[in-house]
């Protein structure tokens, strides 16, 4: 069975590269290549596999999903720029699916084991990323 939850969440952003110049970041990123933060309101999912447990009737207790949404990926990015405050992408662009990656990473190794299936991130109406197992 296959159980999501959904969260929002709201960080800045700069794809730029330090050790590119202007004109290739230009090139590769277009209108987002600044020097100056844009932000997202990011909508995730996360979606985890498993059996029903035949005393609880649950997959997963849907308050521990979301404490552990909140530890791993709310606390960390929530109103962060993701350039600046977090570790995570200070030798790599913020890009939608570098931050889909690391948020599964984070999840998967929060969640029992081969318990996570997909997340989910839409950093924009029309655009989603999945990274899946």
């Amino acid at each position: 069975m296959l159980l999501t939850r959904r969260m929002e969440f709201s960080a800045a952003h700069s794809l730029w590269r330090p050790d590119w110049d202007a004109a290739r970041n230009r090139a590769v990123y277009g209108s987002t290549a600044k020097d100056s933060s844009h932000g997202h309101n990011y909508e995730l999912e996360v979606t985890v596999r498993g059996e029903v447990d035949p005393e609880t009737g649950m997959v997963i207790d849907l308050k521990r999903l979301k404490e552990i949404m909140a530890a791993e990926v709310e606390s960390r990015f929530d109103h962060r720029n993701l350039n600046v405050d977090t570790e995570y992408f200070r030798e790599r662009p913020p890009t939608a699916e570098n931050l889909a990656g690391v948020i599964f990473e984070l999840l998967d190794r929060a969640l029992p084991r081969d318990f996570l299936y997909r997340v989910r991130l839409r950093p924009t109406e029309d655009v989603s990323i999945e990274v899946t197992r």
